[in-house]
């Protein structure tokens, strides 16, 4: 049995669709495809396939991580791919296919990418560089167990801030993984309490899923 791990992209119109509604849609991928696809074992089969990290709804990304296992050890990984991609919806495509290497759970960081669209570009690049030198950044988040404060501020790593046309380009890093899980819509929630500057958060895309060493996932 090969045990596989797929890198895909989720683009464009395929943003829109929520991650109970990918599952269902890889299970017909995985059917139209006819690939010797290994099925769990009980009262109802069905094909085996599990995905590293939910992605928000209306985020792009072209590194999503699902693994799944082939039967066949002898097929290529290109026709795998290659099968794969022409069954795939618009927005959708396999962008890398090979061996599973590390376990999901040294899954640490996601890298993203995202705009703020305002009229007031300098105001804004100000107030976001004024909340990141603050000592913390407390939001509200959603948990399990009820609405919890949480501080932003020691595991937000910022790669690169600039400004572009009427956008302010933000690309960070947040925990991700099985213990803490921190969208970027948080620090947007946080700078719009800080400033009273209008603003639109748009263009988002988790460009990386990385290992603790900031390593890439695979």
């Amino acid at each position: 049995m090969l045990r596989l791990r797929a890198t895909f992209k989720k683009t464009g119109r395929a943003k829109y669709i929520s991650h109970l509604d990918l599952n269902r849609c890889m299970l017909r991928i995985f059917r139209r495809s006819k690939l010797p696809v290994w099925y769990t074992e009980g009262f109802n089969p069905h094909p085996y396939y599990s995905f590293a990290l939910a992605l928000s709804l209306g985020f792009e990304s072209e590194c999503e991580i699902m693994d799944f296992n082939i039967t066949d050890d002898n097929m290529p990984l290109s026709v795998i791919k290659d099968r794969l991609n022409e069954v795939m919806p618009e927005g959708m495509g396999i962008v890398d296919i090979a061996p599973q290497k590390n376990k999901i759970t040294v899954i640490a960081k996601a890298e993203y990418e995202f705009d703020l669209k305002t009229d007031d570009v300098d105001g804004i690049f100000e107030a976001v560089e004024k909340l990141l030198a603050a000592d913390e950044i407390l939001i509200e988040k959603k948990t399990k167990k009820g609405i919890k404060t949480v501080d932003l501020k020691p595991d937000t790593e910022i790669v690169s801030l600039e400004k572009a046309d009427a956008l302010v380009k933000i690309a960070m890093r947040l925990p991700a993984g099985t213990k803490t899980n921190y969208n970027p819509t948080l620090f947007t929630e946080a700078l719009k309490k800080s400033c009273e500057i209008p603003f639109e958060m748009v263009n988002i895309r988790r460009t990386g899923i990385l290992c603790e060493n900031n390593e890439k996932f695979s």
